[in-house]
């Protein structure tokens, strides 16, 4: 049996760069009418003239007027819409004895507050044809934060909360919810890449199977969730990390070969 996806209209926010655009050309590859939003009109457009999209749309997801905006064009476009991938997300890091309000407020105006307004926006598309699918990418922060991160994983932590709640409540539309937890997967938000030989290898001994995530890791099984493979998984977390933290140290099985 595969994965068939074609025709399936797929909403990717922070659809521009990183693992968002990998997310949006896995779909298009696989056959969808795949719709980019993102802040950045140029990398949108970029994206557009890559065949990676069929729609891209400048939206601020923080902005619930925008969103809905957004939907309502799709919507007028496709008639439908099948799949949504909440990729977008910003980090900020600091201590919390000194960490500012405003930065505070901003992350999770992006991370928690823009998953709420498109899922509010899609909804009622979602109720009207009796299906969907709902893709929110948390993190493995949600799971073990990291130190100065803490507005990261709060974030990510309520986006795993908000998911199993509309589980359940758009259970009976035939509309599953679920988010994923990437683990360390080198990006322009994370840094991994920089790292130097010594702290990199620390960084894998983290990892069961001792690599980098790559976008692509992400894109495979956001792809599962979006098809009718998945159709009996609701409300739940899925792990993309590597097998990060399976055991307490994960690294004892590579130093042993």
């Amino acid at each position: 049996m595969q994965i068939d996806l074609s025709g399936r209209v797929v909403v990717v926010t922070g659809a521009a760069r990183g693992i968002g655009r990998l997310i949006a050309a896995a779909f298009t590859r696989e056959g969808a009418h795949v719709v980019g939003l993102d802040l950045e009109a140029g990398a949108l457009a970029e994206l557009q003239e890559e065949s990676l999209a069929e729609l891209v749309l400048t939206c601020d997801i923080t902005d619930p007027d925008q969103v809905r905006q957004a939907v309502a064009a799709v919507d007028e476009q496709f008639g439908r819409l099948d799949v949504l991938i909440n990729n977008a997300g910003i980090n900020a890091e600091g201590p919390l004895e000194s960490f500012e309000p405003a930065l505070w407020d901003q992350v999770f105006a992006v991370n928690v507050r823009g998953v709420l307004n498109t899922c509010q926006a899609v909804i009622p598309l979602m109720k009207r044809q009796r299906s969907g699918r709902i893709i929110n990418a948390a993190s493995f922060a949600a799971i073990i934060p990291s130190v100065e991160a803490a507005a990261y994983g709060a974030s990510k932590a309520a986006v795993v909360q908000m998911t199993r709640v509309l589980a359940s409540e758009l259970g009976p539309w035939g509309i599953t919810v679920n988010a994923y937890a990437p683990g360390m997967i080198p990006t322009a938000m994370n840094g991994f890449a920089a790292l130097d030989e010594q702290a990199a290898s620390t960084k894998l001994d983290q990892l069961s199977v001792r690599r980098w995530g790559e976008g692509e890791d992400v894109a495979n099984l956001c792809l599962f969730l979006a098809g009718d493979l998945s159709g009996y998984i609701t409300g739940a977390l899925l792990d993309v990390s590597g097998g990060k933290f399976a055991t307490q140290d994960p690294g004892a099985a590579w130093r042993s070969l």
